[in-house]
């Protein structure tokens, strides 16, 4: 299949940022869309939006910590569309502090959010994508698991478990699947909002006001990767503000 038209992708983290960007460019397109996030009243906003537009939508409310939530999520689009062609996994969240500060909860969360939430995906999908005999990963991961700076260990840990368990899916796929990373570099989003260290915090969005890129940078890479015909994967994206280091 070649495209975007058609297809029905189910995106996490889908109501704000990245995800947000992702579901109107594909829905644009022709994509059903299937969006997954913890803010329902922003979840039912976009998929109104979409529809509005002339495109198609399904939501449900999903913590991408609840293994349930996932497999909720896709059998939703498998209910509504008959299919899924491909998983989103974008949600995720960056509680960066100094290892110092001991603060295992939030290692914890992000653990919990940007590694296992990824893990429930693919538990998810990867049955119904080998029935299909059809299906792609996408992984939204992170330059900051690219060069390790103070601050992000926990953070770049989890974003670069996912790249290497993605590298490793990707072996085991087969000729019949597909899985790319994307590494978005500073991005335009509410990211910065759940740090905990406010200098830390003030930092981030003085230097996203200065260099950071829009989100629909990223969803364009996204859906170059997914509108690529089938025998084409396209294994890693890396997007980034031209001014980063």
């Amino acid at each position: 299949m070649l495209g975007i038209e058609g297809k029905a992708v189910v995106i996490t983290g889908a109501s704000s940022g990245i995800g947000e960007a992702t579901a109107l460019l594909l829905a644009e397109r022709g994509a059903k869309v299937v969006l997954g996030a913890r803010r329902t009243e922003r979840l039912e906003a976009l998929a109104a939006r979409i529809e509005k537009a002339g495109g198609e939508a399904a939501w449900a409310r999903t913590d991408v910590k609840r293994r349930e939530d996932m497999s909720g999520l896709v059998k939703l689009a498998c209910d509504r569309y008959g299919k899924i062609d491909v998983l989103v996994s974008n949600a995720g969240i960056g509680l960066i502090s100094p290892l110092d500060d001991l603060r295992v909860e939030d290692w914890e969360e992000m653990i919990d959010v940007n590694l296992k939430g990824v893990l429930y995906g693919i538990a998810a999908a990867l049955p119904v994508f080998r029935e299909q005999g059809y299906g792609h990963f996408v992984n939204t991961v992170s330059t900051a698991g690219l060069r390790i700076v103070p601050l992000q260990s926990v953070y770049a840990g989890t974003k670069n478990a996912v790249r290497t368990i993605s590298e490793g899916l990707r072996q085991e796929a087969g000729d019949s699947l597909r899985v790319t990373v994307v590494s978005p570099g500073f991005v335009h989003t509410d990211f910065a909002e759940s740090m905990p260290i406010p200098e830390v915090k003030a930092q981030t969005l003085d230097k996203m006001d200065k260099i950071a890129i829009a989100p629909d940078a990223v969803a364009r890479a996204i859906a170059f990767a997914i509108e690529q015909p089938d025998g084409v994967d396209v294994g890693d994206i890396v997007v980034r503000p031209t001014a980063q280091d």
